[in-house]
């Protein structure tokens, strides 16, 4: 009888936790570490805050019974994945900015922590958004040195980007094609076989440096697409026609795809991929003018918003200073509770910055203690200005003509989603 298949998933966040009940749900034996010790214990107890589905299953129902079947189970040491006998590593570390620039601490921890615990015959397979490079120019001395193995002899090194979209993570393993690079033939035969056991999608080999060059480029086309659809918004505000319409119209030509504009450009991805480019494109000696350009341009977004609406302030009497003001939805993208680089919580420090009153609400998103409020009804009474930044399902259903007359009747909306009506009376509507 054919033993299952160990495997360790090494960061237990967005990627990393739906990625290993994945791989547990499909048979194998997975051991989760991730190196936050309440993480890992709440794991153990059966708790996620995660709002990952696979089909109409929470992922959190997923975790218990993947839990119950010993299948899977979360640490913080490394020595339980040797001692479990797993001999294929999963990396799904990320690799934060900070001023712009790509911390790769956490990153080359992680290949510290798992070097000291790699044998002969192991595989290594990285999952994470890195600088071109990193995997041979940083993991691997890392391992090899922890180790005392060497990369592509004693040991298998390979690395396929992940491409899911929150939300969608356990359809998108499944059926998102994926393109994988590895050290040598046996590498790559090794790191198909442990793709394909949970992906059904194409798998289309290359190099390392081009599957991980390959990722930044998916990333960094939709922070270009979106900084251009952000001036196309300007120039329909002022043209006095309706943004969203004129994108909708556009998109039916076969060879456009026009992304929607928003509050801005968040989470971990999308933004992050310009400076994970931009260290290796110096050293290179290469220019980026029209990328860096973009991420400039998508990360003013929220101030320039800001602007906008106090502009329009100050035409009804005065400006945000003495103003309360409702901000719904802080997740950094539609139907998320992921609040991380969200442009809604950089709105709402603007705001409150030029002396308004903030009140936030996000049902799935905690708002920082200064502006948190219990419901949507509490942030938005007796309001003088609503910021509706970001969908989820809870708002969904919400009544615009109810919401009007919660709030001061002469006051001011800003629809960043395009769900209020157009016919709304009597707030003025200021519409993305």
């Amino acid at each position: 009888m054919e033993r299952p298949l160990k495997v360790a998933v090494i960061g237990l966040g967005y990627v990393g936790l739906p990625l290993a009940l994945l791989y547990a749900q499909n048979g194998a034996r997975v051991i989760g570490i991730d190196v936050a010790s309440s993480l890992v214990e709440a794991l153990n107890r059966g708790e996620s805050r995660s709002i990952e589905k696979d089909g109409d299953r929470p992922l959190p129902d997923l975790l218990q019974e993947m839990l119950a079947l010993g299948r899977f189970r979360a640490t913080i040491d490394y020595e339980e994945a040797r001692a479990a006998g797993v001999d294929h590593y999963i990396v799904t570390v990320g690799i934060p900015v900070r001023g712009g620039e790509p911390d790769l601490r956490p990153f080359e921890a992680s290949a510290r922590m798992l070097g000291r615990v790699l044998k002969a015959g192991d595989l290594v397979l990285v999952r994470s958004t890195v600088v071109p490079g990193a995997t041979e120019e940083v993991f691997r001395p890392i391992l090899e040195a922890e180790s005392g193995l060497v990369a592509g002899e004693d040991f298998d090194l390979a690395y396929s980007s992940e491409r899911i979209a929150e939300g969608r993570a356990f359809e998108e393993f499944r059926t998102m094609p994926l393109a994988v690079g590895a050290l040598g033939e046996r590498g790559l035969e090794r790191a198909i076989r442990l793709l394909r056991f949970v992906t059904d999608a194409e798998i289309y080999p290359s190099s390392i440096k081009v599957v991980e060059t390959a990722k930044l480029f998916e990333n960094i086309q939709r922070d270009v697409n979106l900084a251009m659809v952000q001036e196309f918004a300007r120039f329909t505000e002022r043209l006095g026609i309706d943004t969203l319409e004129t994108i909708r119209i556009a998109n039916t030509h076969r060879r456009v795809n026009l992304l929607l504009p928003g509050p801005g450009v968040g989470g971990y991805c999308v933004p992050n991929a310009f400076y994970y480019l931009r260290p290796k494109a110096e050293a290179l000696g290469v220019r980026l003018p029209l990328l860096a350009l973009a991420r400039q341009l998508n990360d003013g977004v929220p101030r320039v918003l800001v602007d906008w609406v106090e502009e329009e302030l100050r035409t009804l009497g005065g400006g945000f200073s003495g103003r309360t003001v409702a901000v719904l939805g802080l997740a950094m993208k539609d139907y998320s509770n992921d609040d991380r680089e969200s442009p809604a919580l950089v709105i709402a420090d603007l705001i409150a910055a030029r002396g308004a009153v903030v009140r936030a609400y996000d049902p799935l998103v905690e708002a920082p203690a200064m502006y948190r409020v219990g419901s949507w009804t509490e942030a938005v009474d007796g309001a003088d200005v609503v910021f509706f930044l970001v969908k989820q399902r809870a708002f969904d259903a919400l009544d615009w003509v109810d919401v009007g007359r919660r709030m001061k009747a002469d006051g001011l909306i800003f629809d960043a989603k395009g769900v209020v009506p157009k016919d709304h009376r009597p707030q003025t509507v200021l519409r993305l």
